[in-house]
């Protein structure tokens, strides 16, 4: 059974940074499209990042320039390296497979 287990969440600063990671077991993860989501309170659900099992990378617009995905195949884990935090981009963060498995999230709070 696969599973996916967030980390790294918390409370930063305006102009901050934190860095989130998610660790994957029981699959071959290298063949696995990923990505990062956010819902705010009221809000639906919206894509981050994705990095594809090749190493190609796509951005919201909201994020692009400040935010970076990367994957690390031989640990099983993709991360998202978040700079210059704006208080906008307070929301639970979720790590998903495309393959259609969610993690349990991260919650990230920007806040001075």
């Amino acid at each position: 059974q696969v599973q996916l287990v967030e980390s790294g969440g918390g409370l930063v600063q305006p102009g901050g940074s934190l860095r989130l990671s998610c660790a994957a077991s029981g699959s071959i993860f290298s063949r696995n499209a990923m990505g990062w989501y956010r819902q705010a309170p009221g809000k639906e659900r919206e894509l981050v990042a994705y990095v594809s099992s090749s190493g190609s990378t796509r951005y919201a617009g909201s994020v692009k320039g400040r935010f970076t995905i990367s994957r690390d195949n031989a640990k099983n884990a993709v991360y998202l390296q978040m700079n210059s935090l704006k208080v906008e981009d307070t929301a639970v963060y979720y790590c998903y497979d495309y393959r259609g498995i969610w993690g349990q999230g991260t919650q990230v709070t920007v806040s001075s």
